[in-house]
């Protein structure tokens, strides 16, 4: 059997991960031995698949060898630790079909959902809420999240290790929250969606349905959270964002998987449904008058949205929006992006003045080498046009993003010869 052979296990394991931990967590009250379970239900499910073929439904099947388990394992570790009672799981037998009608049988019974808030507990500081959130209910490594908000791995571990032991301590309850808990928590679980969203986004080279999977997960999630608050303009921006920068999933890499950036894209190939249904859902967020994060750059997206070609593209009103996205959440990646506005609207010399000082920030980040590298090299200055671009390749996450830079440094040495 060949490894293209067993691609959909690691496929399916994926996306029935986020409500098989969920509903494992709901048993258990525990998510260290919710994990533990649906590893092991994992590497169950690894040997024997591929000689009985997938079951009728992944996630029940995960769901029973995860809790059986977890069962085993309190047994081995503890003689006179009593099991949760078969009430807390809401009378779940062992038929598959009824541990499936339970799993999504309404946005507020939503097993991910509910463990999303638990995540995302008013007790834990953010940083530590959106990271536990995305190492639990959608399986992130830590390398992957520690990426995400540019740290390192240890520094992440150590961030998920004590908000894990905080909500143990804490005994959250795994119950809907109330409407005031969900209000006060809503932000952080918004904010986790989009970073579940932005890995598959940007997991460049990577197999097409792996990519999909975290992307249409995120895009699932955002529409559980506006169906629990459908008047919040910030989740219609968070919803719309995600729409609209998924609509471009088939034009973003080539036969290769190499990576096309947005302006040499074939337009044709957006998919203009979930684009439609994004730019009302944007138009509707403004009618609100209550401007934020989310519904900026989801502005921002449907300014490139609606540009038939690229040069149609107004760049004005792009860097118009990251100057007030700056306001409101400053940061070096924002400047960074308006960078590239900038680089439109005034020309590289602006773009490359805008980013110098963000070189002790952004010293680690791809982007930020690969952009200068870009901008170094249309004013001419190849030398350290090169020298950017080679640290850009030594920090490549993926090797399509190396594969990309390479080319740059190509058309350096076609230049340098001609």
């Amino acid at each position: 059997m060949t490894k293209d052979d067993t691609a959909w296990i690691g496929l399916t394991l994926t996306g029935a991960r986020p409500r098989t931990v969920a509903a494992l967590y709901r048993y258990f009250r525990n998510l260290d031995l919710a994990e533990e379970a649906f590893q092991e239900a994992s590497l169950r499910a690894i040997k024997t698949w591929p000689k009985k073929g997938p079951p009728r439904d992944p996630v029940a099947w995960l769901i029973l060898v995860g809790r059986n388990s977890g069962i085993d394992t309190v047994r081995r570790t503890s003689r006179f630790t009593e099991l949760p009672d078969e009430s807390r799981i809401s009378d779940t037998s062992d038929a598959e079909s009824s541990i499936v009608d339970r799993i999504d049988e309404s946005h507020y019974r939503d097993d991910i959902l509910r463990l999303m808030f638990v995540c995302c507990h008013r007790d834990l500081p953010a940083t530590q809420q959106i990271a536990l959130a995305l190492r639990i209910v959608s399986g992130l490594s830590v390398k992957q999240i520690a990426r995400a908000f540019l740290v390192s791995e240890a520094a992440m571990e150590q961030r998920i290790t004590r908000a894990k032991a905080r909500i143990a301590k804490s005994g959250t309850n795994f119950e809907t929250p109330d409407a005031v808990e969900r209000s006060e928590r809503v932000g952080a679980v918004a904010a986790m969606a989009y970073l579940v969203f932005n890995e598959g986004y940007s997991t460049a080279g990577e197999r097409e349905e792996t990519r999909n999977v975290l992307c249409e997960e995120a895009i699932r999630l955002g529409r559980l959270l506006l169906g629990l608050f459908p008047a919040e303009p910030e989740l219609m921006g968070l919803l719309a964002l995600m729409l609209i920068q998924h609509s471009r999933h088939a034009a973003r890499f080539d036969d290769d998987g190499h990576i096309v950036l947005l302006d040499r894209q074939n337009r044709t190939l957006w998919d203009h449904a979930l684009i439609a249904e994004g730019l009302a859902l944007i138009d509707k967020a403004m009618r609100h008058r209550r401007p934020g994060v989310f519904q900026i750059q989801a502005a921002i997206a449907a300014l490139h949205a609606r540009a038939i070609r690229p040069e149609d593209t107004d760049w004005v009103g792009i860097e118009l929006l990251y100057r007030t996205l700056e306001t409101i959440q400053p940061s070096p990646v924002i400047t960074l992006n308006r960078a590239v506005a900038v680089s439109k609207t005034e020309g590289p010399e602006a773009a490359l003045e805008l980013i110098e000082p963000l070189g002790s920030a952004l010293g680690d980040y791809f982007y930020f080498h690969g952009l200068r590298g870009g901008l170094l090299k249309d004013l001419g200055r190849l030398d350290e046009a090169r020298t950017a671009f080679d640290m850009a390749i030594a920090l490549a996450n993926t090797s399509a993003e190396a594969v990309h830079i390479r080319a740059h440094l190509d058309e350096l040495g076609s230049v340098a010869t001609s």
